[in-house]
């Protein structure tokens, strides 16, 4: 007599059931899904120790990187200008920077594109001080004066060119100061070595703490960056020449991985969980002001990765109208800028 062969089904779950016992299955939040490539990665960021780049500190820290078979090596520069340097000069493999960056690359003839979000909204502030400005009442009052930026080409001067914009202000009726984003950039507001400074926290909320900066344009929250920008506009992402995307997408979807663990991480994690996770040098000795800065921004960041066809706009607007441009040899192509295929996975694997 035959035995009937039991459905695929059938034999689905008998599998299953067995593979816990046999250790065949793993929790796919402490294994990656696929092998990367290239086990050992370096990213250019932009100032490191700011709010900005948390979620990435995150990844590093709770060894979600490590979960998905990947080395990650964080350089640390200035600004974003400097971070996008590196990548094309070979330095590193890819960058964490403004979103901005791959629509100024492209029009360049650089194919890049951002594939996970870290933030979406830009979380910049333009402050004036009090020392360089004692009676400051509008915004035109800055004609002439020395403005810090963190580093040339980087998203804090397209933040401060938009505001002076706004105002009235040519780019060119004031100097741009590279501070860097850390102590440097608050001692040079301090000793009236600049007059005002375009930044992001936790610099940003020590100036305020300590009374020396008059805060006069922010975009830390969803609202205020849509009256300003006139839309959803996206903050920091990860992103990499195209060529490395088709190269090593194992890699990139492992980066991806690790960055929505870390944001979803974030989206419940209460001021105890960040003290243990964040290390005590991006602090800068002051838990409570960093805490405080971290409540300001942190809608800011991005629950999940995706980039959304709305932001993308408002960023290209943004570069068209603000950032000048150095003989551009491409059009304007919003989706060749940006997909959302890596984080979408990730979202999926992790719920977020």
């Amino acid at each position: 007599m035959l035995t009937a062969c039991p459905s695929p089904d059938l034999q689905r779950r008998r599998w299953l059931a067995a593979a816990p016992a046999l250790g065949l299955l793993a929790s796919p939040a402490l294994r990656a899904q696929t092998r990367p490539e290239r086990p050992r990665v370096t990213v250019a960021v932009g100032g490191l120790a700011t709010l900005y780049y948390l979620p990435l500190t995150l990844a590093q820290q709770l060894h979600y990187f490590d979960d998905e078979g990947l080395s990650v090596d964080l350089q640390d520069h200035p600004g974003g200008g400097p971070a996008e340097q590196a990548m094309v000069s070979g330095h590193a493999d890819l960058v964490a920077g403004a979103y901005e960056h791959t629509v100024i690359l492209r029009q360049r003839g650089i194919n890049c594109r951002a594939f996970t979000l870290l933030g979406r909204a830009p979380q910049a502030v333009l402050g004036v001080g009090g020392p360089a400005l004692p009676e400051f009442r509008d915004a035109r009052q800055l004609r002439g004066q020395r403005i810090g930026i963190s580093a040339a080409d980087s998203a804090t001067q397209w933040f401060a060119r938009l505001v002076l914009a706004r105002a009235g202000v040519r780019a060119n009726e004031v100097s741009w100061v590279g501070v860097g984003t850390g102590a440097a950039a608050a001692a040079a507001l301090q000793e009236g070595r600049i007059g005002a400074i375009a930044s992001v926290d936790p610099v940003i909320s020590q100036l305020e703490f300590r009374a020396q900066i008059r805060v006069i344009a922010n975009a830390r929250s969803l609202r205020s960056t849509q009256q300003l920008y006139g839309g959803p506009m996206p903050g920091g992402c990860l992103y990499a020449p195209q060529g490395f995307i088709v190269r090593y997408p194992n890699t990139v979807q492992a980066l991806a991985n690790a960055l929505v663990r870390a944001l979803k991480w974030l989206q419940t994690a209460g001021p105890s969980d960040i003290v243990r996770a964040v290390p005590e040098s991006a602090m800068s000795g002051d838990r409570a002001i960093y805490l405080s800065a971290l409540d300001k921004v942190r809608e800011a960041f991005s629950p999940d990765g995706l980039i959304s066809e709305a932001a993308v706009t408002t960023a290209h607007e943004l570069v068209a109208r603000h950032v000048p441009a150095v003989a551009p040899v491409r059009a304007p192509a919003p989706a060749t800028t940006y997909t959302n295929e890596f984080a979408q996975r990730a979202k999926l694997r992790f719920g977020a």
